[in-house]
């Protein structure tokens, strides 16, 4: 008789103890945390609202920018990372993560200038380079009305807003002046967080989109839905072909036909400057990070973003990102399958 109670305590014991790793398990699917670019945090938090719609599970995205999402997710505390900025393959391997981009967006250069807000003023690399340097002050320099002929500019002086916080916009935006301005390569440099020479620091996208549509006479650069959004008045630029172009999906998509999104370098690529004649030069793609000690929760990850990638790209041309060509989703997928997570 003993036996048997024995034996049906061990068995409760059991169901009880199974019961709740199975709760657990539900847990995990339920709440997905995330954090760091605030560039795509348009975009998650739409297709994150879909999602919850769809499956209930929620999905919890932090707009910290991508310094923050690469060091949460290299100290496990969250269960993806989100950055602008890719890593470099041995980095990737040293932190044992995985990294793969979701979409394609441009960075703008933004600016209040109420002398000329029906018009778009046009700069280039050269310019961009001699503001953030400090060595153009003014809006009627020489050289801002040399490719301005036909506007009227203010007098007043240039107020330069950056991302206060390691930022990879700021690392896509400072990776293009390295490659168009030899004096910012040897000065400054690029990367999520620099010395700036001159400006205001915001944090944020949004912070910067807000202290540029507050302040006359400022310039800034976000990533074009915080342009779109607060309606700010984007620059046109001179690409390196020397034609003036627009942050228009067209521009934006051919800037990523010179680029290699490589699977067997954890898609490393910098789609700045590139040579195409009509491309936009300050884009970027928009990199998710996972830790790879971490596959069960990877799978739930993935089901989200595969879920995007079937259903999110209406959403995302709705807020000015061009979503990924089928072909590279596809090559994503079969990196998710390499280390099975897929």
């Amino acid at each position: 008789m003993r036996k048997i109670i024995w034996i049906l305590s061990f068995f409760i014991i059991f169901a009880i103890y199974g019961c709740k790793k199975a709760s657990e398990r539900t847990e995990v699917k339920k709440f997905l945390n995330g954090a760091g670019a605030s560039f795509p945090y348009p975009l998650y938090a739409n297709w994150a609202a879909g999602y919850y719609k769809l499956t209930g599970i929620k999905i919890n995205y932090q707009s910290i920018g991508s310094g923050g999402g690469i060091r949460q997710i290299a100290e496990k505390t969250v269960d993806f990372g989100a950055s602008d900025m890719p890593l470099p393959p041995e980095e990737v391997e040293s932190k044992k993560l995985l990294q793969f981009p979701t979409v394609i967006g441009a960075i703008v250069p933004v600016v209040n200038l109420p002398e000329v807000k029906n018009s778009h003023l046009i700069l280039d690399g050269k310019t961009l380079c001699g503001i953030y340097l400090g060595e153009i002050i003014k809006w009627n320099d020489p050289r801002i009305k040399a490719l301005n002929p036909e506007l009227e500019l203010p007098a007043n002086s240039i107020t330069p807003v950056y991302r206060a916080d390691a930022s990879g916009t700021t690392a896509i935006f400072t990776k293009y002046l390295s490659q168009v301005c030899n004096d910012w390569k040897k000065e400054v440099g690029f990367g999520t967080a620099v010395k700036w020479p001159i400006g205001i620091g915001a944090k944020g996208n949004e912070g910067v989109a807000n202290y540029v549509k507050r302040t006359p006479y400022t310039i800034g650069y976000v990533e074009i839905a915080y342009a779109v959004q607060n309606r700010l008045f984007y620059v046109r630029l001179k690409n390196s072909a020397g034609n003036v172009v627009e942050p228009e999906e067209k521009n934006i998509k051919e800037a990523t036909l010179y680029s290699s999104l490589d699977p067997s370098k954890h898609f490393y690529a910098w789609l700045t400057n590139a040579p195409g004649k009509e491309a936009w030069p300050i884009v970027g793609a928009t990199y998710i990070l996972l830790s790879r000690e971490k596959k069960d929760t990877n799978k739930e990850v993935i089901k989200f973003f595969d879920w995007a990638f079937k259903n999110g790209d209406q959403v995302a041309e709705n807020l000015t990102y061009v979503p990924l060509p089928e072909e590279i989703k596809e090559k994503i997928r079969f990196y998710w399958k390499k280390y099975e997570i897929y």
